[in-house]
């Protein structure tokens, strides 16, 4: 899959958490903050590692004034400007996750919330935490006391409260050849610190995908996934090669060789090869790597199975097989995987001679070719997963979900099961009905009181919905707001059916809500909404302002010529997002396309920096969800492999269209941006539509497939989205002569002659998804035939350019072009 180019959605914080604002004090000091009485957590010790800092601004005297290379002294003042605007946007904090407990009397929870704010100066993304204190009086009224600061936690990969939140664990991940440190914080101080030797292991995964730490049930264990120990490398001295030499050895009068060379698991996993099982003691502090498992799979996601008394404890993994060619793994889920269930090691007395000798993985999905997430069910009957098997049976690098179950044997060893379906997979829903399953995270705990009702966000057209599922019956319901454009965000579910969520949407700044299960008699449960008060830092009031003058609106653009031989689903209306000014002029506002990459994402309503800051330079924006996006049902996501530069293409011509038909857009005003396959759209579109843009500005665009095809993690990508499921059967390292050539038909590059449009390109030289060279090849031939070009190569940044001064000088950028060629 290719990434969009959409950055984090931000969250508003309390007043007390405007210290991070530009208008703030510019000093930043250390300080020991009093635990607040309202809610004990093992944050409030964090102190050696507490700053409190004003985030963005720093005092420094001012260099001598110099105007950057290749900025045009004319226009340097646009640059100010439009970076001063976009810096509001930047500023603001993203929630990232939550966790709820209830309170020691039982009225009311304890929320810590885990927050990212982007640091300009160090390039780096700060990790806070914030607690607060929820809860409602006898008229239903909420009741909310926050902590007075953030905590910022310096240096942490990642951080993780144990099931009762009575201790908090913090990894921090080595550098170079430093240990893994593992901290245990209780509530009054740092309990445990243990490190490991990258002889045991190297970093522990923090990704979001491979990641899996899981904490036992009674909290003296934590599993979880990091990477295997680097295998032995040659050793050479003055004598020649050096023998018995173990992996970490070190000697001034020799030197490592590289050894053979393994392959990753590509963009964003460079260096990391095997991810593998761990089980840490916190008490002893003695670390084991699960056996049995072998280097046969690449592990993650993993879960502990429940305990019954008197048997061994078992651990639940998702292993993708590693014994084969590695294709990138990050944005693709159409890659095979099953879950497994292996015994847990034994710690200290536990052990006794023979005892781990028969440890074997059993594979539990045995019938599916895609099996993640895997969650218990609180009695312990169920063990309910997620599944891609339309991914990875049609090579779309994402798809339509399903949700399966399998009955657990809660007594003796685990064994392979019928995997039943909960959700199938929706190939073409009615208008307005549910479109199917299009989610790839879950909360740890995302289940209600009753023990069988699911709780997870999900795609539902342009929109992000929070949905509950029946894992017994089937049953889905959506339980936000129907007759809302705004999109949803799940936090965290609690024991009392209380949800915590994030409302936004393109022109309404992030809110935190708490939802309750309403008491009803009513066969059909309805859900309560609440704002969370938290007052925002002033630096939000600029952006609230200039968001307050805009609008928005989610399109239906009917499919043009629509075609018998097309299924049911690929031939309905597709949608697009119009953001634009409330104000109403003579003259249409110039207009932006923005197009997501993938092809199969989706981009929502929710808020986004960039195009907040976009929208506020006066720009009207068309956000095309074109066929082949997620949220509208299987017929028409497949609707687009083997068709990928023809039918998208004609599908954001029909949007654009549609729009000049309303009188929304001028057509002598129109810009075009995309990231990744969205770049390779607007590659295509100043190709095959030279005078519908006046400028164009692409993200580590696709321009060439044939060149794509031998430099990229995910070589597959072109033969399905060229071919369709044909290209699974015709996929080799080795393309033939012929398939190079259908290749470059299908490029951007083969329409190279016609395009005129001034284009801007942004791009990454660490990009292993779609290599540099991809892009400079075709702005060094647009610059060969004479069109204006821009290059700006960001030396450090991967394919989603989102280091935050990469991120910020990208869209200032994009801004400075725009307005440079498509004047108001």
């Amino acid at each position: 899959m290719l990434l969009h180019y959409i950055t984090n959605t931000p969250i508003s914080v309390p007043h007390s958490y405007s210290a991070f604002s530009s208008h703030q004090s510019p000093f930043h000091f250390r300080k020991t903050l009093p635990q607040s009485s309202h809610h004990p957590s093992p944050l409030g010790q964090l102190h050696k590692h507490l700053h409190v800092c004003s985030g963005m601004d720093a005092i420094e005297v001012s260099p001598k004034k110099e105007v950057a290379v290749g900025v045009d002294a004319s226009i340097e003042e646009e640059y100010v400007s439009l970076s001063k605007l976009y810096k509001e946007f930047t500023n603001m904090s993203t929630i990232d996750k939550a966790w709820t407990y209830k309170s020691p009397n039982g009225k009311g929870s304890h929320a810590t919330f885990s927050i990212g704010q982007p640091n300009l100066f160090a390039n780096k993304k700060k990790k806070l935490m914030l607690s607060s204190f929820i809860s409602e009086d006898s008229n239903g009224t909420l009741n909310v006391q926050w902590s007075p600061f953030p905590i910022e936690i310096t240096g942490a990969s990642v951080m993780v409260p144990s099931p009762s939140g009575k201790k908090l664990l913090v990894i921090r991940n080595p550098e170079n050849d430093s240990p893994s440190q593992f901290e245990i914080w209780g509530p009054l101080q740092l309990e445990k610190e243990i490190r490991v030797p990258q002889s045991v292991h190297g970093s522990v995964y923090v990704d979001g995908w491979f990641e899996g730490i899981s904490w036992s049930s009674d909290e003296s264990l934590i599993a979880y996934v990091a990477e295997e120990p680097s295998l032995c490398k040659p050793t050479f001295n003055d004598m020649g090669y050096k023998k018995d030499v173990g992996p970490t050895d070190k000697d001034c009068n020799s030197w490592k060789g590289q050894g053979d060379w393994e392959e990753d698991w590509g963009e964003t996993y460079a260096g990391k090869k095997q991810p593998a099982l761990f089980v840490i003691n916190i008490d002893s502090g003695d670390v084991r790597a699960v056996d049995g498992i072998g280097r046969s799979l690449s592990v993650g996601q993993v879960v502990w199975a429940p305990t019954t008394k008197g048997s061994h404890q078992y651990l639940v993994f998702v292993g993708w097989p590693s014994d084969t060619r590695k294709l990138g793994m990050i944005y693709c889920f159409n890659r095979p995987c099953a879950l497994y269930a292996v015994k847990a090691p034994l710690f200290g007395t536990e052990i006794k001679e023979n005892a781990i000798n028969d440890v074997s993985v059993i594979n539990l999905s045995q019938n599916t070719s895609s099996a993640f997430l895997p969650r218990f069910t609180p009695d312990g009957k169920f063990l309910v997963f997620l599944s891609a098997e339309s991914a990875v049976d049609s090579g779309a690098h994402n798809a339509t979900n399903s949700l399966h179950k399998i009955e657990w044997n809660s007594e003796g060893e685990p064994s392979p099961a019928k995997v039943l379906d909960v959700v199938p997979v929706v190939m073409c829903h009615e208008d307005g009905c549910f479109p199917g399953i299009y989610s790839h995270n879950a909360l740890s705990k995302p289940w209600l009181s009753d023990g069988s009702t699911m709780i997870i966000s999900s795609i539902w057209g342009s929109k992000e919905v929070i949905i509950s599922v029946n894992v017994l019956s089937g049953k889905v319901s959506r339980i936000t707001p129907s007759d809302s454009n705004q999109s949803w965000s799940l936090l965290a579910v609690d024991d009392d059916n209380k949800i915590l969520a994030v409302c936004s949407s393109l022109i309404d700044i992030p809110q935190i809500k708490y939802g309750s299960l309403a008491k009803d008699e009513s066969q059909d449960a309805t859900w309560h909404w609440q704002d969370v008060s938290t007052p925002t830092s002033e630096s939000h009031e600029k952006v609230k302002s200039l968001l307050s003058s805009l609008q928005f609106d989610i399109l239906k653009i009917p499919v043009k010529n629509v075609q018998e031989n097309l299924t049911k689903g690929a031939n309905k209306p597709f949608e697009a997002i119009f953001v634009s000014s409330k104000s109403k002029h003579e003259a249409c506002d110039p207009m932006i396309v923005i197009l997501h990459g993938g092809p199969h994402t989706s981009l929502l309503s929710s808020f986004s920096k960039s195009s907040g800051f976009l929208a506020s330079l006066g720009y009207s924006l068309l956000i095309v969800n074109y066929r082949g996006s997620l949220g509208f049902g299987e017929e028409a996501l497949q609707s687009l492999p083997g068709k990928a530069g023809l039918q998208d293409v004609n599908d954001v011509l029909t949007a654009i269209d549609h729009a000049i038909d309303m009188g929304l857009a001028d057509p002598s005003k129109i810009t075009v941006v995309g990231g990744s396959h969205g770049g390779f759209l607007t590659s295509h579109l100043i190709g095959q539509a030279p005078d519908r843009f006046v400028a164009a500005a692409v993200r580590n665009p696709v321009c060439n497939l044939a060149l794509m095809v031998g430099t990229t993690d995910i070589p597959e990508w072109c033969f399905v989205e060229s071919f369709g499921s044909k290209g699974l059967s015709t996929y080799t390292e080795a393309p033939s002569p012929q398939l190079l050539k259908l290749f470059h038909d299908k490029s951007p590059i083969s329409h190279l002659p016609k395009v005129k449009t001034p284009t801007l390109f942004l791009l990454g030289a660490k990009d292993l998804r779609v290599p540099v060279s991809n892009g400079l090849q075709f702005a060094r031939a647009l610059k060969e035939k004479g069109v204006e070009v821009k290059v700006i190569v960001f030396p450090e940044d991967t394919h989603a350019i989102s280091r935050p001064q990469s991120d910020f000088e990208s869209f200032v950028n994009i801004g400075v072009w725009f307005k440079k060629y498509c004047k108001k």
